[in-house]
């Protein structure tokens, strides 16, 4: 969870040195796909998979979550926006329950709406919105989206093939859009491309064994960490801290998305 953050952080030091952000998102999963192919399992009969409107729905959706949340990390402190980007695992929540008809709860959907209320204390919509803080919301957006759809297709595809999937589809996607936006690399900027492609791509693997090897409800709350590590960077790197209101946005986001993981966890346990 803490690897996600450092690599938006090297994305967005690579955008302060004027790199475009399609080509910041079109490296990660260029070198994502690399570096997981060899720990994917991909057999030759899975690649007609690839063109499964399923996998491609939620390719789409996922490079909509990385180009949206990169553009708003360009001009925004990191903390902020993945403090508006969480506004995702709350909308995954409730399109769960529409969708999949998945179990709600009174106690939850409170907790889930406080959560919201931390968020736009985070996103402060009509005082203060900027740009920055809308691409985060849109990635948040597209990222509840895909978190529903990787519960949906859990049951029909294996974990590794649909990250695999989204990874090659996407470079597939963006290669020729990204072509005009190759920079002139130096040592600096290499470190940094592989920095930002290679932090996610490792996070990603490794949340992907922690689920083969721990329940569901052990790893989930995790995500909220995110924030934690987002803040730290964002201090630590660019000197960045969130003003008042948005401070005590994280936090309430913090609290009640652990709550809410506990209370679901100890629902699951006693029905």
């Amino acid at each position: 969870m803490a690897l996600i953050p450092l690599g938006d952080t090297a994305g967005k030091l690579m955008m302060e040195q004027g790199v475009s952000p399609l080509f910041v998102t079109w490296s990660r999963v260029f070198i994502g796909a690399l570096c997981l192919l060899p720990f994917s399992g991909l057999r030759l009969f899975e690649l007609k998979l690839f063109f499964n409107w399923r996998l491609i729905l939620r390719a789409l959706l996922f490079i909509g979550a990385i180009s949206s949340i990169l553009k708003g990390i360009e001009t925004e402190s990191i903390a902020n926006v993945f403090g508006a980007f969480f506004i995702g695992p709350i909308l995954s929540y409730f399109l769960a329950a529409l969708l999949l008809k998945e179990k709600i709860t009174k106690l939850r959907s409170i907790l889930l709406l406080i959560g919201f209320a931390g968020a736009l204390m985070v996103i402060k919509p009509g005082f203060g919105m900027t740009q920055g803080i809308a691409y985060a919301v849109l990635a948040g957006c597209f990222y509840g989206c895909m978190l529903v759809a990787n519960r949906w297709l859990a049951g029909i595809f294996r974990p590794r093939l649909i990250l695999i999937s989204s990874l090659i589809i996407g470079t597939m996607v963006l290669t020729p859009f990204s072509l005009n936006s190759i920079p002139e690399l130096n040592t600096h900027l290499s470190l940094l491309v592989l920095l930002s492609a290679l932090a996610s791509a490792i996070g990603n693997l490794l949340i992907i064994e922690a689920n083969r090897r721990l329940p569901a409800s052990v790893i989930a709350p995790f995500v909220y960490t995110q924030l934690l590590a987002a803040t730290f960077l964002g201090y630590l790197v660019f000197n960045d801290f969130p003003d008042n209101i948005s401070f005590l946005g994280l936090l309430i986001l913090l609290v009640s998305g652990f709550a809410s993981f506990f209370i679901s966890n100890k629902e699951k346990h006693n029905p």
